[in-house]
């Protein structure tokens, strides 16, 4: 697994706006990385929330100099139409960036249908076991959080292996950590989540 770091990261900000690649979006990650032989000016990426689908989005202006439109699914379809021509004219790169592959986005306009059709798509996966581990981990670590070492593989026998469950659940462990005082223990964890209604999960 590598990680991109991007260059303006804000100071302070650790590895927060880092961006971890695995098997779950390293597809996407090649793709945008390779803007420079797409065939069409325009692109368009999706990915489940918290996927860091913006951190991709905000790498692949730093790398392209290109444009980015976030949650495009529910811009002015008239906007879109018109950003999409003028970046095809321009050869000017355009990421459009959504929650769900754009066949799956209610459009209206019927150009704007048919380019979006035509428009090479990639997508972020839910996470894989390496990146859920990861992502498990360094939310813990940065927050300067004590957890026990068999901590990580515990919860993701247990815990839907999704980006918003994980981010949830080392939310609510961290607080748990932070309220106590204690180290997060499977124990703690487990009475945590429990307390919460995530336990049980996964059977």
């Amino acid at each position: 697994m590598r990680q991109i770091s991007l260059p303006f990261d804000r100071p302070g900000q650790g590895t927060g706006d880092a961006f971890l690649v695995s098997d779950a979006n390293r597809i996407a990650v090649r793709h945008l990385e390779n803007w420079q032989n797409w065939p069409l000016a325009i692109s368009v990426l999706s990915g489940p929330p918290l996927s860091g689908r913006s951190t991709l989005g905000r790498h692949f202006v730093a790398m392209s100099g290109g444009t980015v439109i976030d949650d495009a699914q529910g811009q002015d379809e008239q906007m879109l139409f018109n950003a999409w021509n003028e970046a095809q004219t321009a050869r000017h790169p355009l990421l459009l960036i959504g929650a769900a592959s754009p066949e799956k986005w209610q459009v209206a306009l019927p150009d704007l249908r048919s380019r979006l059709a035509a428009a090479p798509h990639v997508a972020i996966e839910e996470p894989d076991e390496a990146l859920a581990h990861a992502l498990i981990e360094r939310p813990l670590a940065s927050a300067g959080a004590n957890y026990a070492a068999d901590l990580p593989d515990w919860l993701l026998r247990r815990i839907e292996r999704s980006y918003t469950v994980i981010a949830a659940v080392t939310r609510l462990l961290d607080e748990a950590a932070l309220s106590s005082g204690r180290k997060i223990s499977v124990a703690m964890a487990k009475e945590a989540l429990q307390g919460a209604g995530f336990l049980p999960i996964v059977p």
